[in-house]
């Protein structure tokens, strides 16, 4: 059995992060997921201090992630995953509810793959994240 981590998701939300999980797992998209809830979570399993895979020898097809979280935000993960050789060709999916044209702008230059504000109806949330699962992990071809 294939034990790769096919999605990193990066969210303080609980019910977003249950939502996501429990709509690309109905979409047979992904099987293992990897759920962080803050940006601390996030540097500490892609870098210094991952327990789980602490040569970071698997490497996600996606990360979503979210930007507004507590101890460290999404702009600081992306610019850190974004300036390591070891993550930089990882697909990053920004996921948040921040409309701000600056986090739009600073997200596109530290290198996101795609920035998408996520929809506050349930019906376009789950059709959002089904669009996104298969993109990133049937449609798109990734280098990793």
């Amino acid at each position: 059995m294939n034990n790769k981590i096919e999605i990193v998701l990066v969210e303080d939300n609980d019910d977003d992060a249950v939502l996501a999980i429990r709509e690309l797992t109905k979409m047979n998209l992904a099987n293992k997921f990897i759920r962080l809830r803050d940006g601390e979570e996030a540097l500490n399993y892609f870098f210094e201090k991952n327990i789980e895979n602490p040569k970071l020898t698997d490497i996600p097809k996606l990360v979503l992630l979210d930007l507004n979280m507590p101890k460290v935000g999404g702009i600081e993960v992306l610019k850190k995953l974004k300036s390591s050789e070891k993550t930089q060709s990882i697909p990053v999916v920004i996921f948040t509810s921040s409309k701000e044209d600056r986090d739009i702008i600073e997200a596109y230059k530290l290198g996101v793959s795609s920035y998408i504000v996520k929809p506050v109806d349930f019906d376009k949330f789950t059709k959002v994240i089904e669009d996104v699962g298969y993109y990133w992990l049937l449609v798109n071809q990734n280098p990793i």
